[in-house]
């Protein structure tokens, strides 16, 4: 075992091996390649990951738009070496923790905007001409929340306000 962690085993075989009864150190028969194989191989599962990882976010965040999920190549079709291979890994990495940090930092602003409108139907003076969309809480379509005055000019002197509530898209 000394010999082992010494030193590296061929140096001590070959030392061995000149001093005592011509014995011979085997050719060793390692492909240098193997190693490479390895590493490209884990490096393409952990990227295969991270790709249905970040599809997987983007698909969650419908109807919302804006996440960016593309990550450019390193170049056109080849095979890529492992140094690229940990290139793109990295990239798709950091756009996948851009896009989760995104979809997070917008789902505490809508469930803020849902708490906004229930406040806004609660007491609508407090938020005069205030308007909220059904995007600004992170659902389909064209509707909005609009605090307005009953009655126009009227209503605004007289402090009558209300949560109009649009019928969608026209």
């Amino acid at each position: 075992m000394p010999d082992v962690v010494d030193g590296h085993i061929a140096e001590r075989a070959s030392a061995y091996s000149d001093g005592h009864d011509g014995l011979r150190m085997a050719p060793s028969r390692l492909r240098p390649g193997i190693d490479e194989a390895a590493a490209r191989r884990s490096l393409r599962e952990q990227i295969g990951k991270l790709e249905r990882e970040l599809a997987a976010v983007f698909a969650s965040a419908y109807p919302r738009r804006g996440l960016q999920w593309r990550v450019g190549s390193p170049g056109g079709p080849r095979m890529l070496g492992i140094g690229e291979l940990e290139e793109v890994r990295d990239r798709l990495a950091a756009a996948l923790e851009d896009a989760r940090r995104t979809l997070r930092d917008r789902g505490y602003v809508e469930r803020k905007n849902v708490g906004r409108i229930e406040e806004m139907l609660e007491e609508p003076a407090r938020f005069k001409w205030v308007r909220i969309s059904n995007a600004d809480i992170g659902e389909p379509g064209c509707k909005y929340w609009h605090s307005r005055p009953r009655l126009g000019l009227i209503g605004m002197l007289l402090g009558w306000w209300r949560v109009k509530i649009s019928s969608g898209c026209p």
